[in-house]
């Protein structure tokens, strides 16, 4: 090298320590007090609209893993077409509320905004791109790096910059106005009380807040901000600046059950912006990985299915269909088959991913045990005069585990590939196959299709998988 080089590497290198030395100001977006007018108190549920089939899919967490599978649960969806009052529509047409969480809310965002621009698009803007190389790079740009030096703005704040550009721009007014079909559910975790925080209106009513203005982005960033290796997220609290937003239906009774108490409490948990005037986010994985634990809680808080869809009209409702997606991974090391003290990087393995795990299993059981009272509401009620449901109403609750490939090889495949936010085109296309064969294979909806007259298949999901993915 020669001593003018060195001088200017030496010279460049001293830049970008002043540069650091001299800490940011900088100061990233931050969410607005609502408009005078602008309050909307809409509670997260399973009837949003009066359709003979009243459908939501929920998008586990999970990296681009859980993104990839995800999409050919939605691709199967869209290539079952059915019949709903007169017209030729498919399955995912008629699901009218998509949730995600952490991976799983970049594929449920990108759909509710984009629509079927999904199946062409989402693989290669998101899956296929480098994605996490391409963050890597923008980290350790010099201008990031002195953003990163200002105490406002942390890595997340990187993350939510390069997912602008995948959602381009769009904010929650936008997609109200444009895409008002389906509704979109993203979950988020409250770091300070561990509980789910929604982006929905009714949450951004209790903080005084204007949900129209937030950048799907920033949302989806939330979402995905893994702790430690991601920085929280940040929102305002003007709670007490506005009009007392009304009490949601199930948070005013919380005499009902336990889940009613528990929205209640959530609801209070916000106060005023002087307990509390800020809210730090990180992964929704933490509080619900399933993103599909506020919409029981909802249905379980109002006391019963049938006041749930009160306000639609009777006998409209004639299938309701909960498509639940499980991208959850294997873990990376199995600490309890050695007696050796687990190191940092198992402990904090456990710790994220292990409680995780804990929660889904739990909240797996808490949607079957749901679905069994619903389904014997739906029974009881159905056909009656004034009921919602029509005479031939049912519930079906389809539960898409990725770990229920039966291959053994197959399985472990795609339960390793790690929950990051790049993908190997091979995985992609695997998991993807592996998305729509599960579903075809699942007796829920084996049983939903016999009931809408179609072909209910005796499809095996390895075998497809087989055929359909090969790497």
């Amino acid at each position: 090298m020669t001593r003018i080089a060195r001088l200017a590497r030496a010279a460049a290198a001293g830049a970008a320590l002043l540069l650091l030395a001299a800490c940011a100001s900088t100061r990233p977006w931050i969410n607005q007090p609502i408009a005078e007018g602008g309050a909307q108190h809409e509670e997260a549920t399973l009837a949003p609209a009066a359709r003979p089939i009243v459908g939501a899919v929920t998008l586990s967490g999970g990296g681009a893993r859980a993104a990839a599978f995800g999409l050919g649960v939605l691709e199967e969806l869209k290539a079952t077409r059915v019949q709903a009052e007169g017209r030729d529509t498919t399955l995912l047409d008629e699901v009218g509320l998509i949730s995600g969480v952490s991976g799983g809310s970049v594929l449920a965002s990108y759909y509710a905004a984009f629509g079927d621009e999904t199946f062409e698009r989402f693989e290669r803007e998101f899956l296929l791109v480098n994605f996490q190389s391409g963050l890597l790079r923008q980290a350790t740009e010099p201008a990031t790096l002195y953003r990163l030096s200002s105490p406002w703005y942390g890595r997340s704040n990187v993350l939510e910059q390069h997912l602008a550009p995948v959602f381009r721009g769009e904010t929650f007014g936008s997609l109200r106005r444009r895409r008002p079909w389906p509704h979109l559910l993203v979950t988020a975790t409250d770091l300070t009380t561990g509980v789910p925080f929604e982006f929905t209106p009714e949450q951004f009513g209790l903080i005084c807040s204007d949900l129209d203005s937030v950048p799907l982005s920033f949302a989806v960033a939330a979402s995905s901000s893994v702790p430690l290796l991601l920085s929280p997220m940040t929102l305002r609290n003007y709670a007490g600046t506005c009009d007392a937003p009304q009490r949601p239906r199930t948070a005013a009774q919380p005499h009902r059950n336990l889940s009613a108490r528990f929205l209640r409490m959530i609801a209070d948990s916000y106060g005023t912006a002087q307990q509390r005037p800020y809210i730090h986010l990180v992964d929704g994985g933490l509080a619900d990985n399933l993103g599909v634990r506020a919409l029981v809680d909802h249905t379980i808080a109002s006391g019963s299915l049938q006041e749930s869809f009160q306000q639609l009209p009777p006998g409209s409702v004639h299938r309701i269909v909960l498509v639940v997606v499980d991208s959850e991974r294997a873990f990376a090391d199995r600490i309890d088959e050695t007696d050796r003290v687990p190191g940092t990087r198992q402990v904090l393995d456990a710790m994220i991913f292990g409680a995780g795990s804990r929660w889904t299993a739990e909240t797996t059981e808490v949607v079957k045990d749901t679905a069994m009272r619903a389904a014997e509401e739906v029974r009881a009620a159905r056909g009656r005069d004034g009921s919602p449901f029509a005479a031939d109403a049912e519930v079906f609750v389809i539960n898409v585990r990725l770990r229920d490939l039966q291959d053994p090889r197959l399985r472990e495949s795609l339960l390793n590939v790690p929950t990051a936010f790049e993908i190997l085109p091979s995985h992609s296309k695997q998991l993807r196959a592996a998305g729509r064969a599960l579903l075809c294979a699942n007796p829920e909806f084996q049983r939903l299709r016999r009931s809408l007259g179609l072909d209910g298949g005796t499809i095996t999901a390895d075998t497809q998988v087989a055929e359909d993915a090969q790497p």
